[in-house]
């Protein structure tokens, strides 16, 4: 990203020009798509791909390898992602904690056939009503990340990062049976 590199009053650096080039090249789609696990409209998520480009390229001249590039990444990008979601949550407060997603019934209009692009549709717009912790986990976690990598990621335990997989897992599987219920 030459636009990165030549910004006023941040020397260039070949360390961090590498490790970003390397990060960038193995992780750049997953980047994309973490940008969209946390907003939808396209021209904010725009902004925060660039955000998210901008800081994990000045993160790397403090890069020290105590973890692996692919760690350094995501915690990066995630935390540049959760800073954006606390600005606009200042803006909107729409979002929920898991328990109001589980009380909450899905409305009964919605078509009958649901296909695979559909669907995951509803999965981000369910991704993106999680609080910023429970969504980086989900995150990372259709990214293919183990439990392990997303503990190291978030700083919590991998049995505290498992059960909360299961749990959003499960209450998603409810919220699609029972959409298919209504319609």
């Amino acid at each position: 990203m030459d636009s990165v590199s030549r910004q006023p009053g941040i020397p260039a650096s070949p360390k961090r020009d590498e490790l970003y080039a390397a990060a960038i090249h193995e992780f750049g789609r997953a980047l994309d798509r973490l940008a969209a696990g946390y907003e939808a409209d396209p021209e904010k998520r725009h902004d925060l791909r660039q955000d998210i480009h901008l800081q994990l390229w000045r993160s790397f001249e403090v890069f020290d390898g105590r973890c692996s590039l692919k760690t350094w990444t995501f915690r990066v990008a995630h935390n540049t992602a959760v800073s954006y979601v606390h600005r606009e949550r200042r803006k909107n407060t729409g979002f929920v904690s898991l328990e109001e997603i589980e009380r909450t019934a899905p409305s009964g209009d919605r078509e009958p056939d649901i296909d695979r692009e559909r669907a995951l549709e509803r999965l981000s717009e369910f991704i993106r009503q999680l609080k910023p912790l429970d969504r980086q986990i989900m995150i990372s976690y259709l990214e293919g990340m183990d439990a392990a990598a997303i503990a190291e990621i978030t700083g919590l335990s991998p049995a505290n990062v498992g059960m909360k997989i299961h749990r959003i897992k499960s209450i998603l599987a409810g919220r699609f049976l029972e959409e298919k219920r209504y319609v």
